[in-house]
């Protein structure tokens, strides 16, 4: 019997829910030496990393020039960039990344049944709305910021249906942001 891969979205998130401010902006996430450790953590449990086209371009622009363990490893991973118009990743500055442009949900599916470890997904909202749709998140770790944002772009937005789910761990950190792990409910 294969284990099937995991997908986890993590995902920082204001107090109504926002995973970005009215203009994109990103500047109000919460940090601390804790929540970094839990970031790092997360980082090395998995061997993927799945993006949108437009969060792809904006990790690009910073990760391969960063410092640090963090960056370290997120430049080692396997990167899949979900697109419907790029063929190949053109910026060259940060290896190990090939793009997903088939249907979303059946390359997912190929994926989770790949050998290997659990993936992340990092922002990339439709991304996660669309898999979300498809049932195909297992775990949710939500990180809610202390700020209220007032006006944002929501992380799920318009989901058809209920999405019922199971907490399985909650953490307050130093900075006051909670971390929020839920499951699907079977």
């Amino acid at each position: 019997m294969s284990v099937v891969r995991k997908i986890i979205a993590s995902e920082m998130l204001s107090v109504e829910g926002f995973m970005e401010e009215e203009r994109g902006r990103l500047d109000w996430f919460a940090q601390d030496e804790e929540l970094n450790d839990e970031a790092m953590n997360l980082l090395e449990s998995v061997d993927a990393i799945i993006y949108g086209r437009v969060t792809y371009e904006m990790m690009a622009g910073f990760w391969p020039y960063a410092p640090g363990p963090f960056a370290a490893r997120t430049n080692e991973l396997q990167k899949y960039v979900v697109t419907g118009t790029l063929k190949e990743t053109p910026w060259g500055t940060w290896n190990n990344a090939r793009p997903l442009s088939g249907k979303l949900s059946e390359e997912i599916e190929r994926l989770k049944n790949e050998p290997g470890k659990d993936m992340v997904i990092y922002g990339s909202g439709s991304v996660v709305r669309e898999l979300t749709e498809h049932g195909l998140i297992d775990e949710y770790r939500l990180i809610v910021n202390p700020v209220v944002l007032g006006k944002g772009t929501p992380l799920f937005g318009a989901l058809s249906g209920r999405l019922p789910l199971k907490l399985h761990e909650a953490k307050v950190f130093p900075s006051g942001a909670v971390a929020l792990t839920y499951e699907k409910s079977r």
